[in-house]
Order: C-alpha cells, then sequence, then structure tokens
C-alpha cells in the first residue's frame, strides 16, 4: 500500500474513532419580559412627562415606556409602574435643563446651594450657572419642616452622628441652619420624611461636599407635599438681604436633626 493508501485510511480509521459532532446551533435571542405593571399613583404625570395619551389609566404601551424611562435613569425596580421613585426621578430629569426657570432661587455672584421644597430637589448655583445639576432630596416631615429663607453654611463634619436621634449616621453633613444639614442617608429617600436636614443619596452628599463650602449661601422655599408648614422661624423674603446670607451668621452648630 502506497503512501497515499495509509493516509487515507488512517483517515478513515480516525472518524470511526471521534463521535460525530452535531452542527453549531444558532443562539435565540431571549425574549422580552412582558411589562405587566399595573396603573400606578403617579400614572397621569408619567403619561403626561412621557407625552402618551392622559387618561391614567395603564396600557401595554405605557407601562413599556414608563419603563424604558427607569432604564435610562436608574430607577429600580425597572418594573413600568409609575410610583413614587419613578415620578420624583422625573421631577429631577425635567428639572435638568434649567432648574430655575420659576425664577425661585435668587441670582447673584456668588455660590448658593437653592433648595426647593416642593419639587424636592435641589442644586447650585453661581449667577444663572448651574456648577451641581439637579438632585433629589427629603426634607423634613409634617412637624419637623426643613425651615424656609436665607442661610448659610456654618458647620461641615465628613462622618457626623446624630446626637439627638439614636447616634444615626449623618455623612457628609453641611449645616445650615440650627441643627439642619445637608447629609447622605441610607435609607430610601423616597420614603417619609427627615427630622429636618435635607437628605441626599449618599453619592450625591459626597459630591455636594465638594460642591459647596463654608460660608456658601443656602436659600430654601417651598413646601413639602404633605406637610403644613408649621415651622417658619427664620424665614426671610427672597430679597430682604441685598447682599446675601453673610451679613447674619447662623448660630454656633447644634447639630443633631436628621
Amino acid at each position: 500500500m502506497g503512501i497515499s493508501g495509509l493516509l487515507t485510511a488512517a483517515t478513515a480509521l480516525a472518524g470511526a474513532l471521534l463521535p460525530t459532532l452535531a452542527p453549531p446551533v444558532a443562539a435565540t435571542p431571549h425574549p422580552a419580559v412582558p411589562c405587566t405593571a399595573g396603573t400606578g399613583p403617579y400614572q397621569r404625570e408619567m403619561e403626561r412627562y412621557l407625552r402618551l395619551p392622559v387618561d391614567g389609566r395603564q396600557t401595554p404601551t405605557d407601562c413599556e415606556a414608563i419603563r424604558a424611562f427607569q432604564t435610562r435613569n436608574g430607577v429600580r425596580p425597572a418594573d413600568g409602574y409609575a410610583g413614587l421613585a419613578t415620578y420624583r426621578t422625573m421631577r429631577v430629569v425635567e428639572a435638568r435643563p434649567n432648574p430655575n426657570a420659576a425664577g425661585n432661587c435668587p441670582v447673584r455672584s456668588y455660590r448658593i446651594a437653592c433648595v426647593d421644597l416642593t419639587r424636592q430637589l435641589m442644586w447650585v448655583q453661581v449667577g444663572t450657572r448651574v456648577t451641581f445639576a439637579p438632585v433629589p432630596i427629603r426634607s423634613g416631615r409634617d412637624g419637623y419642616e426643613t425651615r424656609t429663607g436665607w442661610f448659610s453654611v456654618y458647620w461641615r463634619a465628613r462622618d457626623h452622628y446624630s446626637d439627638l436621634y439614636d447616634n444615626a449616621p449623618m455623612p457628609y453633613s453641611q449645616f445650615f441652619s440650627n441643627g439642619q444639614a445637608f447629609h447622605g442617608t441610607y435609607n430610601d429617600l423616597f420614603q417619609g420624611g427627615s427630622h429636618g436636614c435635607v437628605n441626599l443619596r449618599l453619592d450625591d452628599a459626597r459630591r455636594l461636599w465638594d460642591a459647596l463650602a463654608q460660608d456658601d449661601a443656602v436659600y430654601v422655599w417651598g413646601e413639602k407635599p404633605g406637610t403644613e408648614r408649621r415651622l417658619r422661624a427664620g424665614s426671610l423674603l427672597r430679597d430682604a438681604l441685598p447682599v446675601g446670607p453673610r451679613a447674619a451668621r447662623t448660630p454656633p452648630p447644634t447639630p443633631g436633626a436628621h
């Protein structure tokens, strides 16, 4: 038998010994999970924002559009349900192009932390330039309302703990009004209210720490939905301090509220 014959025989023997391999099967795309969430409490608001028919009733099209919004903006779970977290996120996204469009926060040449209790969001501006984009907040609950008016950052503590409320953590605290402060929270920002402080998500509080400094101005206005605004001590008209809040410093810190 010649060399070519030997090679042919060897190839045939190898084919007999090796298992037959099935041809590769094309991967089947995983079908999208159907969007089945029911009608949420902020259905109409989300329909209006997403330019859907505004009837307050969830449809498959509504559900898909709301779920796509949640996915784009990091709302979890992204299930298409128009709940509070989705609505509050929508208000922030809506405000991003121009948070001070209504002119409620005074425009000055210096830095101002603007706190809108009605929309439950805050940002920082210098003149008309936004230097810290709007983020969601949680302000004081009914009976513990965050005070409105002009203030200034008078004391900062990166790793503060409340001495009034069970040593609760208050990371990245920046106090501006007799114990009321900006600070991060480990709890659900979209539920309930604080004891007067302006709560932020931890990452937002960390970024705000770098965006503000001691003596920076703070201006708070509006009403948190569901509160009666019983605490108005310290409120001043927007134009009462033409030079800004540095003319009247807040008393020494009484860090306690959270």
